[in-house]
């Protein structure tokens, strides 16, 4: 089970929506860049589980917005960007389906270092075989 096809899926999506961006510019990873330059989307966690039939995958994703901004505005602007270019998204897959997108949650906070403001969005999918 690899959520792979998701993740390159909504990387693609998120470096075609202008409003990210146009925050982000294509600093939008599917792993962690060794050295970060921000502001910047970064898949940091993907979990993936049997759900139903026909092969289902309920795929959970973690997205990481990351804006070192001097405060919490861009980060917001990030996380409602990525929200609203993802939830209902119908990208397509590479040897799946794509039953559903959503973002049922999201979250602007400050970093453990105090300079850097973090945004959560958290993504769930539901993909099947072909």
């Amino acid at each position: 089970m690899s959520d792979k096809p998701l993740i390159d899926a909504v990387v693609a999506s998120l470096k075609a929506a202008p409003a990210v961006t146009a925050i982000v510019a294509q600093r939008i990873h599917a792993s962690p860049p060794r050295l970060p330059t921000y502001p910047c989307v970064v898949v940091t966690r993907a979990e993936g589980r049997p759900a139903g039939e026909n092969d289902a995958i309920e795929h959970l994703l973690t997205l990481t917005c990351a804006s070192r901004f001097g405060g919490p505005e861009e980060a917001r602007a990030l996380v409602a960007a990525v929200r609203a270019a993802l939830h209902d998204a119908r990208p397509a897959l590479s040897g799946r389906r794509l039953v559903n997108l959503r973002v049922p949650y999201a979250d602007v906070f400050a970093g453990a270092d105090r300079e850097t403001a973090l945004g959560i969005v958290r993504v769930r999918a539901v993909t099947e075989l072909l």
